[in-house]
């Protein structure tokens, strides 16, 4: 399967500026043969702590990644800020917290959702946002894929849990310029440790809070080699992954089997 990263810059707050300069680079992406095109932490607004920002579920960054993936006959995905339905009464004036939620949509209309496990503490996101649940795994074209939110990356444990059922590990952020060399070496450590593949989807540009980000989106292999690389710049990554690659890859070194906890 071939792997689209779009490595890009977001519009703060405006999701329909944002909207109208992805749509194109998703077209590209599929233009190139990508079967699955990936795009940041909260794609359409920005890391925003802004209260309201969250939409309701399948609210308009939800429908903008399904009418692409409709549009293109491909898989899209991005994080974006959700209210969960709850099934209860209205809370009144009470605010509804969203989850930081990676949805995937494709070309057939199917949606799937993982919500954050872990919201950034240091930059304040657990007091705007609910904590997730658990991973997912989605196996689509054969290629079994777990998706992790940015500051998730931390937790080696979560990868571990998951590694049986995964061979690709889809992570999305906003992660931040000054930890670059952090983004860099975990990625490439959660590919060798769990023998599996790692995309990085990291946007690029200056936040509305001022915050940098450069990028340094990667595509790495399970033996930890770097397939594709960029930095500072809106630009597209393209890979192929297998996941034949990954079962002979585990039979080889047999590593996994040892662990224990």
């Amino acid at each position: 399967m071939r792997i689209a990263a779009v490595q890009h810059d977001i519009v703060w707050e405006d999701r329909e500026a944002t909207f109208a300069a992805l749509a194109p680079q998703v077209g590209r992406a599929a233009a190139a043969g990508a079967e699955l095109v990936l795009l940041t932490e909260t794609f359409s607004t920005g890391f925003s702590m802004t209260p309201g920002i969250g939409e309701p579920q399948d609210g308009p960054s939800a429908a903008f990644l399904a009418g692409q993936a409709a549009e293109h006959g491909v898989w899209v995905g991005g994080s974006c800020p959700e209210i969960a339905p709850t099934g209860g009464e209205g809370g009144g004036d009470v605010e509804e917290l969203p989850h930081n939620t990676f949805v995937l949509a494709g070309p057939d209309g199917t949606t799937h959702r993982y919500r954050k496990l872990h919201p950034f503490s240091h930059g304040g996101e657990h007091e705007r946002f609910r904590a997730g649940e658990g991973p997912v795994t989605v196996t689509v074209g054969g290629l079994r894929i777990t998706p992790f939110i940015c500051y998730d990356l931390r937790f080696a444990d979560v990868f571990w849990a998951a590694a049986p059922d995964t061979d690709l590990y889809v992570v999305v952020a906003n992660w931040p310029a000054a930890r670059r060399l952090h983004w860099q070496t975990l990625l490439q450590a959660r590919a060798i440790e769990n023998q599996a593949y790692v995309v990085g989807c990291n946007r690029v540009g200056t936040a509305g809070d001022g915050t940098e980000h450069v990028g340094d989106s990667r595509i790495i292999s399970p033996m930890g080699e770097l397939l594709a690389t960029a930095a500072g710049v809106e630009t597209i990554l393209l890979a192929d992954v297998d996941a034949a690659e990954v079962a002979a890859t585990r039979d080889r070194f047999r590593f996994l089997a040892d662990r224990r906890g």
